[in-house]
């Protein structure tokens, strides 16, 4: 035989460790993400926005030189080395400089004509990869910067022509480059062909550093390790307050099913319903009550059931034992006590039937099956039942029942149950004059209907419990019934969402009544 195996017992782990876990790795991976995004896409973001800023100082200077009306420059000769310029161009770019309209910082600028040969240019960039000195500002009449070799000009630098080339010679008109020395050194460039009416065409071309995204890079790497470490520490409280401030209701509303599950019903659990915990928790609140209202009226149910069980019983038990032992013989004694024995046994069946049905009612598994009908008809063809009884025992029933429909949204079979369970109860209660009335009366959105008796009243500290279950008032001790029909109509009526009530005078009779919709 062999020995089955311990079940593995499985941990525990709580909510709030499980949130702090959830947070912490979610953090990790954010600041990861981050780091990555950082040092991936700086450089690139970097330069596009480098490379908006030049574009934009370009397509300024350009729509400058194009709005202007003479020509830019003018060579004494062909091949003169030094333009003529136009002073009074150049005064408006100087302007437009100095009042920040064009803005030169940290550039290098180069504007050539057709020959290829520099108009006038300005460095603000020491050193430039496509100038050897430099000019603080746009001259007038620049200096002229020989090279020790060769004898060039510095503006014709043989980096310069050759990007100059490269613009005219695109489909464009425009260019974006960027240059790199052995030693690592970048500059980015942008220029675009300029047509100055019909005078001549130039190139503007604008250049810039970007060392300065190399350096922001460095930094960012050295000071991403104790951003991280920082952040982390932080997202590691954040976690811990915020998942205890999750899981603090959590486990009060635990601690609560657990106090529930050991039979305390009164346990609730306070919590203001501003999210969905709150919420919860007034739903476990009113979970509480109806299970605390249910183990009640169970307890309700058995100690009553008990009480009403035990006389009919003994009296069947008594007058069986007596026909058993004494009255066999006598068949009038006989009869009479066997008679006793069906009427209690017909009682017990009453009893063990309206209990049943209470239950089915009160416990929702019997939901109304709505159909829209006339309620005028219904209660007339309820109380036509009663006309026997009525003859039998010298009654009056009166109908007062109007000839035009009262249409209603309801169950037809439940409201029958009501209007027996009320015309009933009028029968137990009825004054000398032996009158009950039955009332239909039309009203806005459905009918109200009135079942009202002439006999003793309801005193005024019984009326809240008069619908309870198994309740009865001091004048209805000992009258026949189980002492659920009130209450079964009270379900009925509340499962269809119906106001319903009772008014009473004592000495001068009751009126139960209901209203019901047409929707």
């Amino acid at each position: 035989m062999t020995r089955a195996k311990p079940k593995k017992k499985q941990r525990f782990v709580s909510i709030q460790n499980r949130l702090m876990v959830l947070f912490v790795i979610t953090g990790l991976f954010l600041l990861g993400l981050v780091w990555w995004f950082t040092t991936q896409f700086t450089d690139p973001l970097y330069q596009y926005h480098i490379y908006r800023q030049l574009s934009t100082q370009v397509e300024q200077l350009a729509g400058m030189i194009e709005r202007s009306k003479d020509p830019i420059s003018t060579r004494p000769f062909p091949f003169a080395p030094t333009p003529t310029l136009n002073q009074e161009f150049w005064t408006q770019v100087n302007e437009a400089i100095k009042n920040g309209a064009l803005h030169q910082v940290d550039c290098c600028v180069d504007i050539s004509d057709s020959s290829l040969r520099w108009v006038n240019y300005y460095e603000g960039l020491h050193p430039c990869l496509v100038h050897e000195s430099g000019q603080d500002v746009f001259s007038i009449f620049p200096s002229r910067s020989y090279h020790t070799s060769g004898r060039q000009w510095v503006s014709d630098t043989e980096t310069m022509v050759s990007l100059r080339r490269q613009l005219r010679e695109s489909s464009s008109g425009r260019m974006v480059q960027l240059l790199t020395t052995e030693s690592g050194a970048r500059q980015m460039v942008v220029g675009r062909l300029v047509q100055n009416g019909d005078f001549d065409s130039y190139t503007v071309i604008f250049s810039t550093d970007l060392a300065r995204i190399d350096e922001a890079v460095a930094v960012i790497g050295r000071l991403m390790p104790v951003i991280c470490a920082g952040l982390l520490l932080l997202s590691l409280l954040c976690a811990w307050l915020f998942s205890r401030w999750i899981s603090k209701p959590i486990s009060s509303l635990s601690q609560a099913a657990r106090k529930m599950a050991e039979g305390d019903y009164t346990v609730r659990v306070n919590a203001e319903p501003t999210d969905d915990i709150g919420v919860l928790a007034q739903d476990f609140n009113h979970m509480a009550g109806q299970v605390a209202a249910s183990a009640q009226l169970q307890r309700e149910l058995l100690a009553n059931v008990s009480h009403d069980l035990r006389t009919p019983l003994t009296l069947i038990k008594g007058y069986a034992e007596t026909v058993r032992d004494i009255s066999g013989d006598d068949p009038g004694s006989r009869t009479e006590q066997l008679n006793v024995i069906v009427d209690e046994t017909d009682r017990l069946s009453a009893l063990v039937n309206s209990v049943m049905e209470l239950s089915r009612v009160s416990s929702g598994t019997e939901a109304p099956q709505r159909m829209r009908f006339d309620l005028g008809q219904l209660c007339d063809e309820v109380s036509q039942r009663y006309e026997v009884s009525c003859t039998q025992n010298g009654w009056t029933l009166v109908r007062e029942i109007p000839d035009t429909p009262c249409d209603v949204f309801a169950d037809p079979a439940m409201m029958e149950r009501v209007m027996h369970n009320l015309l009933g109860n009028a029968t137990h209660h009825l004054g000398e004059d032996g009158v009950f009335i039955l009332r239909v009366i039309p009203i806005e959105n459905g009918a109200r209907v009135e079942v009202e008796d002439h006999g003793p009243g309801i005193d005024p500290e019984d009326l809240p419990y008069i619908f309870d279950r198994y309740y009865r008032s001091r004048k209805d001790s000992g009258k026949i019934g189980t002492g659920l029909g009130l209450s079964i109509t009270k379900a009925i009526l509340q499962g269809h969402g119906f106001r319903f009530g009772v008014s009473s005078t004592p000495g001068s009779g009751s009126c139960f009544w209901f209203e019901a919709k047409n929707e």
